[in-house]
């Protein structure tokens, strides 16, 4: 068999070409599951070599057979073939004028006993606040992780993010600033275990661990920011309980503002605009919550968002702008910017379902409860083709809960429609089609 490894080959001393040469890999050297080369050959109580990953693959699936020979294997157990992996080295130093590399010695895989081992004594620092003895653990866990995705699995498994969650839990209720750099390494060891578990969930949404990240959030260092928003997301995506915490300590919406307004990183943007949009958008969110988000200029800061964005940040930003426009003073704020109206009108169909309902929702908000401004903001939006946005919208089938809301604006927006006859044909239609 032939595999897809082709090298030119240039004859220097002749200042001639030679033709392309096909490299032939030998059989036995390949993984009969995936027929590339083996990095990691091991063998099967069914005689039977395959590459590691190719047939962990195979069994994590749930099978119980031989690829090769459909027995059912006696055990599972995966025994190094160093012999065939030492062979494939020779062979690819042999080949390396064809451009092939040398395959490097795997590392063993690390066992679920070894990962019990090391999370007891994890737990037994944490409970003694010894953060040297604890920061040499979760640094060999991480190690450990980043072998293999296979070891990543296996910690992950075998629940190393609930004990980790609860060494943070332990050194934050001690001291932040004291502990920072234990707490710094644990929050990057959990940044690989999504998702959180129950506990997990629990020893991160105490009080002392939320503030904790929060505390993170404002350090100089990108990487710290980045694990402890990653972190929040996920936590405030478990459950209303930790979002009423996050909501309660001070600093936290400013500092959540700032992210978008500078934009650092792309990663630290789009969690901001989901703790956001939770922020926002859980039931019990009171209206001084909304208010002090109005007041940092989010609603300007959301509208520049979604003139440019991707649709994962440009849903969760519409979700928080359509949260905002449930306040008088977000209303005030959306209508009095010029991009409110035709940045809306232009995401209907444009983006995703979710999206279109969350643009047609804010429309309404600020047409049905819009005050003295409720008039323009219906004659605008049908300036920029909102009416046959929405007759699109009960057409090509969206969300009921769209589809409902879509009618009341039409509703709203029909009275207007013919005072717009005067308006030129040709600009009318120049309009629409920009959006």
């Amino acid at each position: 068999m032939v595999l897809g490894w082709r090298r030119r080959r240039v004859a220097h001393h002749a200042g001639k070409k030679q033709p392309d040469v096909e490299l032939v890999v030998p059989n036995h050297f390949r993984c009969p599951i995936s027929l590339e080369l083996m990095k990691d050959p091991v063998t099967l109580s069914s005689g039977i070599t395959y590459d590691r990953e190719s047939i962990e693959t195979w069994l994590e699936a749930g099978n119980f057979t031989c690829p090769a020979t459909n027995q059912i294997l006696r055990n599972f157990d995966q025994i190094p073939n160093h012999t065939l992996r030492k062979m494939i080295q020779d062979w690819c130093v042999e080949k390396q004028n064809f451009g092939v590399e040398r395959i490097p010695t795997p590392r063993i895989p690390v066992s679920p006993v070894e990962i019990s081992e090391i999370l007891f004594s994890v737990a037994a620092s944490a409970r003694r606040l010894d953060q040297y003895r604890c920061l040499e653990l979760v640094q060999t866990i991480e190690k450990w992780g980043g072998e293999s995705e296979r070891n990543r699995r296996c910690i992950v498994a075998n629940g190393a993010a609930a004990v980790l969650a609860a060494a943070f839990d332990a050194f934050a209720n001690d001291s932040v600033e004291r502990n920072a750099t234990v707490l710094e390494e644990i929050l990057c060891a959990l940044n690989w275990m999504f998702p959180f578990d129950v506990e997990t969930q629990i020893s991160l949404g105490t009080q002392a661990s939320l503030r904790c990240m929060v505390w993170f959030l404002r350090c100089k260092d990108l990487s710290p920011k980045q694990n402890s928003i990653v972190a929040l997301k996920e936590l405030v995506s478990c459950g209303q309980h930790i979002v009423e915490k996050l909501s309660d300590i001070e600093g936290v919406i400013e500092i959540l503002v700032e992210f978008i307004r500078k934009q650092i990183c792309p990663v630290i943007t789009k969690a901001s605009l989901t703790i956001i949009f939770h922020l926002i958008s859980f039931p019990c969110s009171s209206e001084k919550i909304k208010l002090t988000f109005v007041k940092t200029g989010l609603v300007s800061l959301l509208l520049e968002i979604l003139v440019d964005s991707d649709k994962s940040m440009c849903e969760k930003a519409l979700g928080a702008f359509d949260g905002l426009c449930g306040c008088k003073e977000g209303r005030e704020e959306a209508q009095s910017n010029a991009l409110t109206v035709p940045v809306l009108v232009k995401k209907i169909l444009r983006v995703s379902d979710l999206a279109t309902e969350y643009s047609i929702s804010a429309l309404l908000k600020l047409c049905k409860y819009g005050g003295r401004d409720e008039g323009r903001v219906l004659v605008e939006a049908l300036q920029v083709g909102a009416f046959q946005k929405l007759l699109l919208v009960l057409q090509v089938g969206c969300g009921d809960e769209a589809k409902e809301k879509a009618t009341v604006l039409m509703k709203l927006l029909n009275p207007y429609r013919a005072g717009l006859e005067c308006i030129d044909s040709v600009d009318f239609k120049n309009l629409k089609r920009s959006f």
